[in-house]
């Protein structure tokens, strides 16, 4: 196909068929090889049509007449040729370009607001003048929590993030967005033991699958592959009540496709809390198809992510294309709008010179009596 850029007018005009142009000199070559149509005349054959003629003084002709078109119908000709020639191209206007974008993976990030994440355990490895943090500085679980988070949302280009938080009960802090700096904004807007003091982990993931089964509900394209559904919950303490334990929540994830991948961080024993119960953090990864990873320090912590996101690489589409809309059967129309205003104009002629000519008739009618 062929693009031709006007810019005198702002367009972009494609033919689907630019070849068609090679038949814009025919009418030239019918003209000079085919012979021209001539019109038949009655006559009447005379035995002295050669004597006649020498008297005349006239020279003898076929018994044909070749019709000559006059100027404007020769305009009228070559203009409509080449209207029904661009036709045939199938002349496009081309849009402005748009991007249709296809997101391969939805994460949902669970976080532990519990109070305590707001132990001073972890060292910053480096560090982030927003907050007021120097490498090397000692920080809460949720702060080093925050910098990772922070570091792997960067790393999802094409996913959709979304969040939960979740303390006494758990709450979506943010829908599933492509906007990735949204989703960081309202994460730093989370503090230690906004969801209460407790570590309701089974009715978190619970809530992370509630809230897959209705986004894909809502608006999943049956056209469009199915998304990857991943869940990354990060802990660090045992279920303490949740009104779903979490290996029975996990059993669910998996029976519904929702991967999770469980994060498990700092030593509870600093704050007289029981140890993890790793054995219930690696049960519900592996009932779900997922890794479960425990990270003592910030170190730890960032190798925990980066594995997850090798593990779960983004899934990301972007192609461009340019809507287009045919002009073909406006240049068609146009042909037909000529011919039939150059035939009212020529009928509209017509009837006036007759009516003339009744009125000259009826006038010298009228001299001569």
């Amino acid at each position: 196909m062929m693009t031709i850029f006007s810019a005198w007018l702002g367009l972009s005009i494609e033919f689907v068929h630019p070849y068609s142009f090679l038949l814009l000199p025919l009418p030239l070559l019918v003209y000079w090889f085919i012979p021209a149509y001539r019109t038949k005349k009655t006559a009447i054959k005379i035995p002295f049509f050669d004597t006649l003629m020498t008297v005349l003084g006239e020279t003898p002709s076929e018994g044909a007449s070749q019709l000559t078109p006059s100027w404007w119908q020769r305009v009228i000709l070559i203009i409509s040729w080449i209207l029904v020639i661009t036709a045939l191209a199938k002349p496009m206007i081309l849009g402005k370009p748009q991007v249709r974008e296809q997101f391969g993976r939805d994460v949902m990030v669970v976080v532990d607001l519990s109070g305590s994440m707001a132990e001073t355990d972890f060292v910053a490895t480096k560090a982030n003048s927003a907050e007021g943090i120097r490498a090397g500085q000692r920080i809460s679980r949720l702060a080093a929590a925050k910098q990772v988070l922070t570091d792997f949302a960067n790393t999802r280009q094409g996913d959709r993030l979304g969040l939960i938080l979740f303390g006494d009960a758990a709450f979506l802090q943010t829908p599933f967005t492509a906007d990735q700096q949204a989703w960081l904004d309202l994460l730093q807007q989370t503090d230690v033991a906004m969801a209460g003091q407790s570590t309701h982990l089974g009715d978190a993931i619970g809530l992370a699958i509630k809230v897959f089964d209705q986004i894909y509900t809502q608006d999943q394209d049956a056209s469009q592959p199915t998304r990857e559904k991943v869940a990354i919950v990060l802990t660090d303490g045992n279920d303490t009540g949740s009104f779903v334990e979490p290996i029975e929540a996990a059993k669910v994830a998996g029976a519904k496709d929702v991967r999770i991948h469980m994060v498990a961080m700092g030593d509870p024993a600093t704050v007289g809390e029981q140890a993890l119960d790793m054995n219930t953090i690696k049960r519900v990864a592996a009932l779900s198809g997922g890794q479960s990873f425990q990270a003592l320090d910030q170190s730890e912590l960032e190798q925990a992510y980066a594995t997850i996101g090798e593990l779960e690489p983004a899934l990301y589409e972007a192609t461009t294309y340019r809507p287009k809309q045919t002009i073909h059967h406006y240049l068609i129309s146009a042909v037909v709008v000529i011919y039939l205003l150059t035939f009212f104009i020529l009928t509209l002629k017509r009837r006036v010179t007759k009516q003339r000519e009744r009125a000259a008739a009826i006038v010298g009618g009228s001299d001569h009596d």
